[in-house]
Formats: structure tokens, C-alpha cells, sequence
């Protein structure tokens, strides 16, 4: 049998329901893999000591859909049996007396939650998380969801939790070469969670298939969205800030129309100038709602405290409170005049990184990404390029329509990891 650890949750269920898997197996095989690649990798803050312990008490049989599938969760969401600790000096003893929402559906799913992964303090700025990219340990897996990404690409869970305020999921999933969802803005809570930008702010999800995420739609209740034609008709969008982008990104959206031949209708449309102030939209709101989600850092009067957090506090980038009033109703305007504008399409492919992940730990550019955030759209990774690095692109949709996009996803994924000849990364 394949190494347990590199399973996806559908293999990993199927062969537990057939009596040839037991959790307690999976989750070792997991727990292996980390202490075998952890000291480099550096994805974990916290393993749970007791994780063995509660997939002995699953039986293989359990028949709830994540039944001895351990999960990682990302440091700034609340665990009730492990710290949180936003990866902040500030709150290294913290223990929450409860669990986020979003894990405590997945323990009624019946998952195992092994540890808590790495990631930009409070998701946000400040330091940056010590984790490395697998496919190569001198460069980042992009932030802010910096470990979870990196241990589902690193085979040391099958599925972890992120969160995504700018492209905090989908762009560390394209600079690992893994799916995930960043959801429409709201569908799934956000109680317990650090926020940066209540309304921006989503819980994530990375795994190791499009199939995964579907089944993960399920248990968080996203919505369906209706039926995927045989022959979808996708846009290819080049949006603003493409100048950006690396050659290798600008190479992938070129080959993109190729790759789709026989797969769908390819149409090009890019976003219409008057979109093009959507990413200081999102840096107005981001900046704006982040003022008031850091001020009691900078009342504090700590040492430990992040200049990054007090420069947001004090709202230094110049940001009024008026201006983000305005950017709320500009960005009202954008959302249905985006939904208006690709209403004849089922899909928008959009690059999901401006290349390749670059060297250090830094989180990486999310200009790719802000603007759909911004528009509360639901993002779908698509791995593309694996040689020399991980490059993706992102599946964008209409609000509410999560499900019906991540069906889209599997359909496209086949051709769209077809090989491509890509330049050597920098």
C-alpha cells in the first residue's frame, strides 16, 4: 500500500471503510513524516500528544465523512487542547477555552486535529513565520498561511486550515503546488479566529485534491450554485496590476487558452479600467479595519508589540475613517458590476502568484489575489507548473456559487496541469 502519509482524504476514507486503513495507522504515518521533515520544513508550532491516542479511539468504520483524517490549524484560530498563539510573543501561553467553529465541525466530522501550523504574526505583518517551502528550503511558502500550506504539500497532514485577507490562502498554495479554497466572503465562520479585516477576513482550506475540498464544501454547508455544462465557458483574465508579475506568470496565462483545448470555451476578458483602483480599495479597507483590530496592541505600552501593529493602530498610512466608508461603497459598485460582467461564463481563470516563490520567508506579493478578495469572490488554487517550482493559477466565481466551482476546478485541473516549459526561477 502507498505510504499512508501521501494519501488524499478520499483514498485515505476509502481504504479505512474497506477495513485496510485504520486511523490510528494514518495518523502515525503523518506523525512520522513530520519528525522526519519538521526540523527543515518548520511548518508545526504545536503537535498534539495526544493525536495517536484519539485515532486509536476511531473505528475504520466510522462513518462520518472525516473520520480519522487529521487536520492542521493555523495559528491564529482558537483550539480548545492547544495553545493559539498568532505567532506573537505577546500570547505565547495562550490556551482558548474553546474551539474556533470551524474546528469544532470538523471533531463533529470526525477528524483528528494533529497541530497547529506557522504563520504571519496575528496573520497580518510583524515577524514572519519560520517555515520553508518543501520543493525548496531556501524560499517561502508564501504567507500569511505559511505552515499549512506547507504541510499539506509535505505529505505531513492531508488537510489544513488557513485564512486569507489578501491572498494569505491562495497564493502559499500556488508557491507549494496545492488546491484550496478561500470561500465567499462569510459562508463559514469566523468566531475564533484572529481578525484583521473583519470584512475581508475568510477561513480557508488547503488539500491534496480538488475532490477533498468538495468534500470539505459539505461539511461547512457551502452553497451549490447549480449545474457544470460539459463544455464550461471560461474567461481568461489578465487583471490590473499584471506589470507585476514575473515572466513565468505571464508565460502560464498565455498557455492557458492551449491547455484548455477540447476542455472549454476560452474567452478573454479582462476587468474594465474603472476596476483598475481595486487593489487600494482593498489596502484602504484592510489598513482601515486593521486600525481598529490593533489598537489595544499600541495602548499596550509593551516592548514585545510590533512596530508593524502600531503604524496600523495609528492609521499611518493615512487612511481616514471616512475614506473607508467610501471604499465600502466603491467596492459594493465593483461586486456587481464583476458578476454582471462575467454572467455569461463559468469560471474566470486569473494568475494566482506573480510567479514563482521567492527566497526567504517573507509572505510575497498579494496584489494577484487582493482584488477578488476584495469583491468577497470564492478563489480556487489550481496547481499548474511543477518544474522548477510550484506555479498556479486561481478559478474565480460569482458569490454563493463555492460549490458549483470547485466541481469546475476538478473538471479543468487534468488539462490545466499538462506540462509546460517554464523558465528557470530567479
Amino acid at each position: 500500500m502507498t505510504d499512508p502519509s501521501r494519501l488524499d482524504i478520499t483514498e485515505a476514507r476509502a481504504l479505512m471503510r474497506d477495513k485496510r486503513l485504520t486511523p490510528r495507522e494514518l495518523v502515525r504515518a503523518c506523525l512520522a513524516r513530520i519528525a522526519e521533515r519538521d526540523g527543515e520544513v518548520r511548518a508545526w508550532l504545536h503537535v498534539n500528544p495526544r493525536a495517536e491516542a484519539e485515532a486509536a479511539e476511531i473505528a475504520p468504520g466510522d462513518p462520518r465523512p472525516l473520520a480519522g483524517i487529521p487536520v492542521g490549524i493555523k495559528d491564529v484560530i482558537d483550539t480548545v487542547d492547544m495553545p493559539t498563539t498568532h505567532n506573537s510573543p505577546l500570547y505565547g501561553g495562550r490556551q482558548p477555552c474553546d474551539d474556533a467553529p470551524c474546528v469544532a465541525m470538523l471533531r463533529a466530522a470526525g477528524a483528528v486535529i494533529l497541530g497547529k501550523t506557522d504563520t504571519t504574526e496575528f496573520a497580518a505583518a510583524g515577524r514572519n513565520a519560520a517555515t520553508a517551502n518543501p520543493h525548496d528550503l531556501a524560499r517561502t511558502p508564501g504567507g500569511s498561511s505559511a505552515g499549512s500550506a506547507a504541510a499539506v504539500a509535505d505529505f505531513h497532514v492531508p488537510l489544513a486550515l488557513g485564512t486569507q485577507t489578501g491572498g494569505s490562502t491562495i497564493r502559499p498554495a500556488s508557491f507549494c503546488g496545492v488546491p484550496a479554497i478561500k470561500p465567499s466572503w462569510g459562508l463559514i465562520s469566523a468566531e475564533g479566529v484572529k481578525l484583521y479585516s473583519q470584512s475581508m477576513d475568510t477561513v480557508g482550506i488547503f488539500a491534496r485534491s480538488h475532490r477533498d475540498l468538495s468534500l470539505l464544501a459539505e461539511v461547512y454547508g457551502l452553497p451549490e450554485g447549480g449545474a457544470v455544462p460539459a463544455l464550461p465557458r471560461i474567461a481568461i483574465c489578465r487583471p490590473h496590476y499584471m506589470d507585476r508579475a514575473d515572466a513565468e506568470a505571464h508565460a502560464l496565462m498565455d498557455d492557458l487558452a492551449a491547455r484548455l483545448d477540447g476542455v472549454a470555451e476560452v474567452v478573454v476578458r479582462d476587468l474594465p479600467g474603472e476596476m483598475d483602483d481595486l487593489d487600494a480599495l482593498h489596502r484602504c479597507v484592510q489598513m482601515s479595519e486593521g486600525a481598529a483590530a490593533f489598537r489595544n496592541l499600541d495602548m499596550a505600552d509593551d516592548a514585545l508589540v510590533h512596530g508593524d501593529f502600531i503604524s496600523r493602530a495609528r492609521r499611518e498610512e493615512g487612511h481616514a475613517v471616512a475614506d473607508m466608508f467610501a471604499a465600502y461603497d466603491r467596492l459594493a459598485d465593483h461586486r456587481r458590476a464583476f458578476e454582471t460582467l462575467y454572467s455569461d461564463v463559468d469560471g474566470v481563470l486569473a494568475p494566482a502568484a506573480p510567479g514563482y516563490a521567492p527566497q526567504g520567508r517573507g509572505p510575497g506579493n498579494p496584489v494577484l489575489n487582493a482584488l477578488w478578495t476584495a469583491m468577497q469572490l470564492p478563489c480556487i488554487a489550481l496547481p499548474v507548473i511543477t518544474e522548477p517550482m510550484p506555479l498556479g493559477v486561481q478559478l474565480v466565481g460569482p458569490r454563493g456559487h463555492d460549490r458549483r466551482l470547485l466541481r469546475l476546478a476538478e473538471l479543468l485541473a487534468p488539462a490545466l496541469s499538462r506540462p509546460l516549459a517554464a523558465a528557470e526561477p530567479a
